[in-house]
């Protein structure tokens, strides 16, 4: 969910919250506006599978704001999923229900509401990378 908020400047209000999506209004205009994007994880596509091809997929359900394929950084090509932004919860849930384990080019598709990135561990004996002799 993305929320964005604008409070006056008199200081009766909390400061505002800014997002780079959105050109806000004034300031000095008392404004709450909120905006939800219901994030949805896309897995076993094709390697042919596009950005606009998988737009296209969930458009029949409700608006989509945003698709993406998830590219590897060294050659380009599809790592063979995505993630697709619907602006309607509801259109969201049931084009989950539907296209989840459809037959896409080929493949069954998996379709999920996408889970929040989890943060990276640090994965090191704590030397520094260094192998040290255990003797």
């Amino acid at each position: 969910m993305l929320f964005v908020s604008l409070a006056s400047s008199n200081g009766n209000y909390p400061a505002p919250h800014f997002s780079r999506f959105y050109s806000l209004p004034p300031s000095d205009q008392l404004l709450t506006l909120i905006f939800f994007f219901m994030n949805i994880y896309v897995s076993n596509l094709s390697f042919n599978v596009r950005d606009e091809d998988l737009k296209d997929f969930f458009t029949p359900y409700g608006e989509v704001a945003s698709a993406r394929i998830i590219s590897d950084k060294a050659t380009g090509r599809s790592r063979g999923f995505g993630f697709v932004e619907m602006t309607d919860e509801t259109a969201a849930r049931k084009a989950i229900a539907e296209l989840n384990e459809a037959t896409v080019e080929g493949r069954n598709i998996k379709v999920t509401e996408a889970r929040p990135k989890e943060e990276k561990s640090f994965r090191g004996n704590g030397d520094g990378g260094f192998k040290k002799n255990r003797w």
